[in-house]
């Protein structure tokens, strides 16, 4: 299968069926005939924007945040602001560098949208399950980082 037609079933399992984690969705994929591995997976979530939010019961859940396949700066400063707001959990800074707290298995994704934008207050982000590290060249380059991910709409990045 093209990467294309998985990534189109990847985005209709989603839609239509509450995943929980990647075990879920590889499985509903292999039930549909598509065997592709853990990596693969991980990979085609990164590419489709998913991100794990929390649903009504509090069970985490995923959920295609945008679909918009070449967003131009201005759709990624949205992508961003909006995650700024659902997403992040908490943002600290320790000289030139800003520590973001995501919710779960959400911190590749924001640092990707970050990195994306090429602003030049942000020198290089480094994230793991649900933690960045965004350098920044000044710790008066980070306040900035720090101010705009904290609070957004009155904040400039």
């Amino acid at each position: 299968m093209r990467k294309i037609d998985r990534h189109n079933l990847i985005k209709k399992i989603i839609v239509e069926n509450p995943i929980r984690n990647q075990n879920e969705l590889m499985a509903l994929l292999n039930q549909e005939g598509i065997h592709a591995t853990q990596a693969t997976i991980s990979r085609d979530i990164r590419d489709l924007k998913i991100v794990k939010t929390i649903d009504d019961t509090g069970q985490p859940q995923f959920k295609l945040f945008q679909e918009n396949p070449e967003p131009s700066e201005d759709d990624e400063m949205k992508r961003l602001i909006k995650m700024s707001q659902e997403i992040i959990v908490n943002v600290d800074r320790v000289q030139f560098m800003t520590i973001v707290t995501t919710l779960p298995d959400n911190a590749n994704l924001v640092a990707a949208v970050l990195d994306e934008l090429n602003n030049p207050l942000v020198v290089s982000t480094m994230a793991s399950y649900d933690t960045i590290f965004i350098i920044s060249r000044t710790e008066k380059d980070a306040e900035h980082v720090q101010q705009f991910l904290t609070d957004p709409t009155n904040h400039k990045l």
